[in-house]
């Protein structure tokens, strides 16, 4: 065996990198203040109850639907026992933060614990966002699993937008390169990690943090209807949207 016959064997016997997986994270530590300000019941919006069940419960079982998702972890606050009482398809931690950017960076050390690799995709999503479907999880999956930075589920803004000055219109703001952030949003585990370590708890979403980095993440079309349930008119219309969806599974 020549020298060139050695290097091509030991280059086909060298161990390959491993596929990346995909994981899901819902940082599920807040309490919707907006929601029980505007009258509804004193338990976190993400446990109230939407067609049937509590709104968390329709979340999970979406990412559950995914057969490419290799585990979902829900991040709770410290003494939240919900889960303690449910049979949910996901691992819990209750590593939950002071913020929403501080849940998702204690999440995904937690990834890393149980296993999961720098180079691992996390799909991070809201908890209150109960309307996802498992059509537009793989949409996001199809669309980013190759990309080199990651990208997010937006809806292209319809309405006209005002800016604001003291209660009066002060300015109509072009809509055309408008998009309305939703989740999942999609980026390597490590990526994302030392992107929020950067930028702090201020920020609002994972792309923010991406962004600061000096990175541009992917726009995916979504859906209007996976809208994050808020205010009190929003637990209607979601029950209504879910409602709708069981009778035409049971037509």
């Amino acid at each position: 065996m020549d020298e060139r016959d050695f290097r091509m064997q030991a280059m086909s016997i060298e161990p390959k990198p491993p596929i990346p997986r995909f994981f899901a994270l819902i940082p599920c530590a807040g309490v919707g203040s907006r929601a029980i300000a505007a009258g509804s019941p004193d338990l976190p919006k993400q446990y109230q109850t939407v067609a049937g069940q509590a709104m968390v419960m329709h979340t999970l079982a979406a990412f559950a639907s995914v057969p490419r998702i290799a585990d979902v972890l829900v991040v709770v606050a410290v003494g939240d026992d919900f889960f303690e009482h449910q049979s949910a398809p996901c691992v819990v931690s209750d590593c939950g933060g002071t913020s929403r950017a501080a849940s998702v960076a204690n999440g995904l050390h937690d990834l890393f614990e149980q296993g999961a690799l720098a180079d691992d995709w996390v799909l991070v999503h809201d908890a209150a966002r109960c309307l996802i479907t498992p059509a537009q999880i793989n949409t996001l999956i199809d669309a980013c699993q190759f990309d080199a930075v990651g990208g997010l589920l937006a809806h292209k803004l319809p309405d006209t937008l005002k800016a604001e000055v003291q209660g009066r219109v002060a300015a109509t703001v072009p809509r055309a390169d408008k998009w309305l952030a939703q989740t999942p949003q999609m980026f390597r585990i490590g990526m994302l990690s030392r992107a929020l370590e950067s930028a702090g708890a201020e920020v609002t979403d994972e792309s923010s943090a991406i962004e600061a980095l000096g990175l541009q993440p992917k726009l995916v079309l979504g859906s209007a209807q996976n809208f994050k349930v808020t205010y009190p008119e929003d637990f209607a219309l979601a029950e209504a949207v879910l409602q709708s969806r069981y009778l035409k599974r049971t037509d």
